[in-house]
């Protein structure tokens, strides 16, 4: 089983969203997992009627066809809704929800997108709940499908801007205590997230640990970056996207 988050689709992304379709066609993996942020934005499902936003669902739904595949909605991409998951053919995953894999270990693995625990970042978590609310999704996908992809042109500038910022720090860390609160409510041992773009492995406390998700960008100016986290029998590794 096969864990990716963070690739941030996008038309003006070419390397990256060809290293995806490439990864979905390659990969031995029985099922894919992906914890949010696939798509850089998504502004409702009427998008999938665009170009660029129609050959990745075609893509999804090819790569469904061949193994499971689960989707989690991540902070740019929560407008996923009932059109998208029927056309992909993808199993709709809650945030956060607990994974219980035959043959994986007997342990609860516990998988979230992760930005919801980033307490740190107030103004996010203010940004957040307002936009998570019925009321606020019902009125923005109410606008005109060019209205709406001009505001999230916006909102994207906005961010951009603020990344380039702050640097690494642009991304808040997920609360520690809360990550433990939530391993010990399901009895777990082991978070999976993505989100902050800081990939690695940590221990946490009484013998738990967390595997956060590396984000993917093949079009940048330096190394490409993207990861797979494998989960298997021997345990988890992490894996190019072209060794999986």
């Amino acid at each position: 089983m096969d864990f990716i988050s963070d690739l941030h689709l996008a038309p003006e992304l070419p390397r990256t969203v060809a290293a995806w379709r490439a990864y979905l066609v390659r990969t031995h993996a029985d099922a894919v997992v992906i914890l949010g942020d696939l798509f850089e934005v998504w502004v409702g499902d009427d998008a999938a009627t665009l170009p660029f936003e129609a050959a990745c669902v075609s893509a999804l739904a090819d790569a469904s066809r061949r193994r499971p595949v689960y989707v989690m909605r991540g902070n740019r991409d929560f407008l996923l809704g009932a059109a998208f998951f029927a056309a992909t053919a993808a199993t709709d995953l809650p945030d956060p929800v607990v994974l219980h894999a035959p043959g994986c270990g007997d342990s609860p693995v516990l998988l979230s997108h992760g930005d919801a625990w980033c307490l740190a970042d107030e103004p996010y978590q203010r940004f957040r709940a307002q936009v998570r609310t019925p009321a606020w999704q019902a009125a923005f996908l109410s606008r005109p499908l060019p209205e709406r992809l001009a505001l999230a042109a916006q909102m994207r500038a906005a961010s951009r801007e603020h990344q380039h910022g702050h640097g690494p720090s642009a991304y808040a860390d997920v609360d520690t205590a809360t990550a433990l609160a939530w391993l010990g409510a399901v009895k777990a041992r082991t978070l999976i997230h993505g989100h902050t773009h800081r990939p690695g492995t940590e221990a946490l406390a009484d013998g738990t640990v967390r595997h956060v998700l590396s984000d993917w960008d093949a079009d940048g100016p330096g190394a490409a970056r993207g990861e797979v986290l494998r989960w298997s029998a021997g345990g988890f590794r992490r894996l190019l996207p072209e060794q999986a």
